[in-house]
């Protein structure tokens, strides 16, 4: 899996290294910006940044849930997004923001690549380390996309790219993939909730019982037979 991702990242830097000295210098350039107000600017607590997101208004939950789902069609951990979810919004609206926004960015990635991307991530998925993954998929379809996004092992978006070369329906994939991410997001949100200070003894118990979910979930899909055309 890490040789698969290397590959993806040697792509993306050939496809930097074509563009213009104009393009180059203006990424570079944001980026010292970026560097420069992370280094300097003062950093506020976590719980004020929770008091802060309660009175932005409505605009930015709407707008971190946009940028939830436009990061994560590219291969970087949701995890830390997720984590935002519970330190901004709290336990109620974090899981609802980040498990929709989890939804919606693969059902996203899904047409983009059948759209779009296909014929240019075909030929990587053949890659040892994620060719079972692939023919899972084709086997079990939407049970295997729950049950693959149960555990962590899976990255977000490669199991995104692997399902739309699949003959996995969208709404099964969407529906599957809600249902397989809801127990891991809810503990990471519940997670950051808990560092803002607020006292949530229930956490342990809560991740004992997803992970026990995760178990039940993977016996299911190993037990379960084959079915032909993986619909």
């Amino acid at each position: 899996m890490r040789d698969f991702l290397s590959g993806l990242l040697r792509d993306a830097w050939r496809a930097v290294r074509a563009w213009s000295w104009g393009r180059r210098l203006a990424v570079i350039a944001a980026l010292a910006c970026f560097c420069a107000i992370t280094l300097w600017a003062e950093v506020p607590g976590l719980s004020t940044l929770r008091q802060w997101a309660e009175h932005t208004g409505a605009w930015f939950p709407v707008l971190f849930w946009f940028l939830y789902v436009g990061i994560t069609q590219f291969p970087i951990p949701r995890t830390l997004l997720t984590l935002a979810s519970g330190v901004l919004f709290g336990p109620w609206w974090g899981v609802a923001l980040a498990l929709s926004a989890t939804t919606a960015s693969a059902v996203v990635s899904l047409l983009l690549v059948r759209g779009l991307l296909g014929e240019w991530i075909r030929p990587r998925l053949r890659h040892p380390a994620v060719a079972g993954l692939s023919e899972r998929l084709a086997q079990r379809g939407w049970l295997a996309v729950g049950s693959l996004r149960l555990i962590a092992g899976i990255p977000f978006s490669v199991l995104n790219y692997a399902a739309a070369l699949s003959p996995v329906p969208a709404l099964p994939f969407a529906l599957a993939t809600a249902v397989g991410s809801a127990p891991g997001t809810l503990a990471v949100v519940l997670l950051g909730d808990s560092l803002t200070g607020t006292p949530n003894s229930s956490l342990i118990a809560v991740m004992v019982c997803l992970a026990a979910v995760g178990v039940a979930g993977l016996v299911a899909d190993r037990r379960l037979p084959v079915r032909a055309g993986g619909g």
